[in-house]
């Protein structure tokens, strides 16, 4: 019987850890159905062949350590969860898991759950009924971040003994364990220890993005693949994802379990001085709201491709990305051309994959004349 078992256990590990190769991995962001005219997303929109892993977020986390259900309309009265399991019928091998966090969850909840044994024991159980439940195939993490904003010097320790428990539950059931962590070097530093977190997920989803935005003073491209030689300082030069994914794999995380973060989006900034619109120039905010993704200071790719097309558009050979500028605006964001570029990357460091976020602001319906999805189809165009 304990022979049966211990093969039983290599059977289930073994398919745990042979979901981390080629791993395309999908933000489905739940809130998107409510977005206008071509920006509404439903999980219906979802091309199920173009992702390995689709992540639903969110689901929140309770002071007691449960399960918080953050849009309960979104998630039953539209059937939105429902329509998103049903994608597993035009591909079986989809992985669906659930996602817990995001930016508006802050971090002291985390701190406090991951700081005490029982409310660990409370999460773990929580998580574990919620994702059986409903048919997930695993669970990812995504608290921003660990000692930051909220957080307590103790979290560093407390967020690997936290993984150490999620992962051991959902190993036993053949489910995998992920989360999204920083790309940046100074934020890493405060909130990882990576060889330890690295140990105790399956995936490890580098969000090497936002770098730049309108919360500074100046112009930055929120992902640049290199640095730019008008990169003053140390921290500016690391503000990259070749700096960020380098500093997980020289910390002692498997490239096998990296997937370098990629974004449908860019970021944007209002220019102090329209006649300068070099990086470091002087801003005076963020720029325009989209009239999909309805905020300041962000835009999705189907917004840029579909009404910005008569802007300038400008190629920085340095970081290897484009921005476009009309007036004042400047916008710096990813196309095909700068995704395919950032894939080679991961695929030249035998990365295990790429990570996305999100489905909802590549141009999922083809209207910019490149067919549906244009930058997963390049994704999935360079992925080895």
């Amino acid at each position: 019987m304990s022979k049966l078992v211990a093969i039983l256990a290599f059977i289930s590990a073994f398919m745990v850890l042979s979901a981390s190769a080629g791993n395309v991995v999908c933000y489905f962001a739940s809130w998107t159905i409510y977005r206008p005219d071509n920006g509404k997303f439903t999980a219906l929109d979802t091309d199920p062949n173009l992702c390995t892993h689709i992540l639903y977020a969110f689901v929140g986390l309770r002071e007691d350590g449960s399960v918080s259900v953050l849009d309960d309309w979104e998630l039953t009265g539209l059937e939105e969860l429902s329509h998103l399991m049903s994608l597993k019928q035009k591909n079986p091998n989809l992985k669906i898991i659930l996602s817990m966090g995001g930016w508006n969850e802050g971090s002291q909840k985390y701190s406090q759950v991951a700081a005490n044994p029982g409310l660990r024991q409370a999460m773990v159980t929580s998580v574990m009924g919620f994702v059986e439940q409903h048919g997930f195939d695993g669970f990812d993490l995504d608290w921003e971040y660990p000692c930051q904003r909220g957080g307590a010097d103790g979290d560093k320790a407390n967020f690997v003994t936290l993984l150490g428990e999620l992962k051991s539950a959902l190993n036993a059931k053949g489910m995998i364990l992920s989360a999204a962590v920083s790309g940046g070097i100074a934020s890493c530093k405060l909130s990882y220890d990576i060889a330890q977190v690295a140990q105790n997920l399956d995936m490890i989803n580098v969000m090497v993005y936002d770098f730049h935005g309108a919360f500074e003073p100046f112009v930055g491209h929120y992902a640049p693949l290199y640095a730019s030689h008008l990169d003053q300082t140390d921290e500016q030069k690391t503000l990259n994802v070749a700096a960020g994914i380098q500093y997980w794999l020289d910390e002692g995380a498997p490239a096998s379990k990296i997937n370098l973060g990629l974004g449908t989006y860019g970021r944007g900034f209002a220019l102090a001085d329209p006649t300068n619109t070099s990086l470091y120039a002087a801003t005076y905010g963020g720029s325009d709201a989209g009239p999909y993704t309805r905020a300041m200071g962000v835009i999705g790719y189907n917004e840029v491709c579909e009404l910005y097309s008569d802007w300038d558009y400008f190629w920085d050979d340095e970081q290897q990305v484009p921005h476009i500028v009309k007036g004042n605006q400047w916008l710096g964001f990813d196309d095909p051309k700068s995704i395919a570029l950032k894939v080679a990357f991961a695929n030249e460091k035998n990365l295990g994959g790429v990570m996305v976020w999100s489905l909802d602001t590549d141009d999922f319906r083809g209207i910019c004349g490149k067919g549906p999805y244009p930058i997963m189809n390049a994704i999935k165009n360079t992925l080895k």
